[in-house]
């Protein structure tokens, strides 16, 4: 069974070399558990080192009386509990025998994270945390990071805790999880690249690659428009622009089993509600709207706030396999 390559009271930011694996935020609350047994088991799926991060800023009180000045928290103190955090995290992963080091840092836990972002494969989170000692790690962070981070990232809400084998007994049956990453899509350059991060997910964890694009339902929102819409030609020219996705997403992933959804509805509501499904819903951080009206960045914090289960976003990146997209049909026109 491993154990951490380094040990939390080694853990500086001088002796551990930048993460080139999955980074996972650790706080010690039920919600980075969740987060930290979600990145291990990826870890092991994918071969990759998992890094444990835990970061905190010491606080500051003004001193009351008539000396005046500041007082402040020993550092020493709050460090010694975040390695405490840190070593059991490492504990309940163990088992999984994956490599492992763990880091703490002194700082403010957004900007940690950011920086280990650069050189990881993946930065994993829980969708809230506890605050303590390391301030807004998992709360607030994790709404900033997505849209910022350099690599993908992975919300893991709480409400994953069965799936996870984690948390109370419950009388309530357990939700029953496809074995299935869903992705959605409109028509954006974004969306291209978050569908090929799902197919590679979808490919390395033997599941079917789920493809979705909801388009808003008509409604007096819509008044403004100049001419009414044909909603039978949109429909039309939607599901030809995703039928050749479809075909140039198969070029390049020929064994994988792809699904594709045409859904009227909520692009939110409809992936919220894949997300209490789906091993994995994979969004990219912005769109364009386009043919469907389903902007994928508005789209992706409604799902990410709203979850049911983990969340990838990911960030546009230039991708070799886009340049023959155009000759599989048509595409989205500016």
């Amino acid at each position: 069974m491993s154990t951490p390559e380094q040990s939390p009271q080694d853990a500086t930011p001088e002796s551990i070399p930048a993460p080139t694996g999955i980074v996972v935020g650790i706080d010690g609350s039920d919600q980075s558990n969740c987060a930290l047994i979600w990145a291990a088991r990826q870890a092991k799926l994918r071969n990759l080192p998992l890094h444990l991060v835990t970061a905190y800023t010491v606080p500051i009180f003004a001193a009351s009386g008539l000396d005046g000045g500041y007082a402040t928290v020993d550092d020493d103190v709050i460090r010694q509990g975040a390695e405490a955090v840190l070593r059991e995290a490492a504990a309940k992963v163990a088992h999984l025998d994956v490599a492992m080091d763990a880091r703490v840092e002194n700082g403010d836990a957004a900007g940690v994270l950011l920086e280990l972002s650069e050189s990881a494969q993946l930065l994993v989170f829980g969708s809230r945390g506890r605050g303590g000692f390391i301030g807004r790690l998992l709360g607030s962070v994790s709404s900033a990071l997505p849209a910022h981070a350099k690599c993908p990232t992975v919300t893991v809400p709480l409400s994953c805790a069965r799936r996870l084998g984690e948390g109370a007994p419950s009388d309530k049956p357990a939700p029953v999880i496809e074995n299935v990453v869903t992705v959605g899509v409109d028509g954006s350059a974004h969306a291209r690249y978050a569908v090929l991060l799902a197919a590679e997910q979808a490919e390395r964890s033997g599941a079917t690659l789920r493809i979705i694009c909801a388009v808003k339902p008509y409604t007096g929102s819509l008044a403004w428009m100049p001419a009414p819409v044909d909603r039978e030609a949109l429909f039309t020219e939607i599901q030809q622009q995703l039928d050749a996705g479809e075909k140039w997403i198969r070029s390049h992933f020929p064994k994988l089993p792809i699904e594709v959804a045409l859904i009227e509805g909520s692009a939110v509501e409809e992936l919220v509600k894949a997300s209490e499904t789906s091993e994995l819903v994979v969004l990219g951080t912005r769109g364009r709207g386009g043919f469907a009206g389903m902007m994928l960045g508005s789209t992706t914090d409604g799902v990410r706030h709203h979850a049911k289960g983990p969340i990838m976003v990911v960030r546009d990146r230039e991708d070799p396999r886009q340049d023959d997209r155009s000759a599989f049909g048509p595409l989205l026109q500016a």
